[in-house]
């Protein structure tokens, strides 16, 4: 089940925070919590991604970019990711997770965001997050100029440039049958 009452929790703390730039890495800390686990007594692979969504979420209610959303009835959608597991997160440990748009191009914007467990990194993921509307996908430039904010593309992390660029050789459609 989406947790609707996190959600909550992290929209009012957001609201009630200081107003950042989309650039700035944020924060948020939570608990595991029994529905979180898995089979094997650690948080579920897909809970992590899902409590990943809070923290894009926490940084779009700061920076502005949920009022605009909201303002133009546009929407945000994750179009890719890359995920790296390294540290179990068990019952009742105190997560703090970072989030922070590392750049974009004319697509896509590209989130960082990361997990710690006792100041030890337990995951992170590379988001590649687009905007939309009715008419399809929203240029970062035409969202960034309704935040008031330089259009201009800055480099990208030559990791995410190499990461972007390894995902151009991947098959679309995925090979089946």
């Amino acid at each position: 089940m989406y947790p609707f009452l996190r959600l909550a929790k992290v929209m009012w703390r957001a609201r009630k925070s200081a107003a950042m730039h989309f650039t700035e890495k944020s924060d948020i800390s939570f608990r595991c919590h029994p529905w979180d686990l898995d089979i094997f007594n650690e948080m579920n692979n897909g809970r992590v991604l899902t409590l990943y969504d809070l923290g894009r979420t926490e940084l779009g209610i700061r920076c502005g970019l949920m009022k605009i959303l909201a303002k133009k009835r546009w929407a945000l959608v994750v179009a890719g990711s890359s995920v790296r597991y390294r540290k179990r997160v068990h019952m009742f440990h105190k997560v703090k997770m970072y989030t922070q748009c590392v750049g974009w191009d004319d697509k896509w914007l590209y989130v960082e965001q990361s997990m710690w467990v006792d100041g030890q990194p337990c995951s992170s993921v590379l988001i590649r997050a687009g905007v939309t509307s009715k008419g399809g996908l929203i240029a970062p430039a035409q969202v960034l100029e309704a935040m008031g904010e330089p259009t201009e593309t800055p480099a990208l992390p030559q990791w995410v440039a190499e990461w972007i660029d390894s995902e151009q050789h991947r098959p679309w459609p995925p090979l089946g049958k």
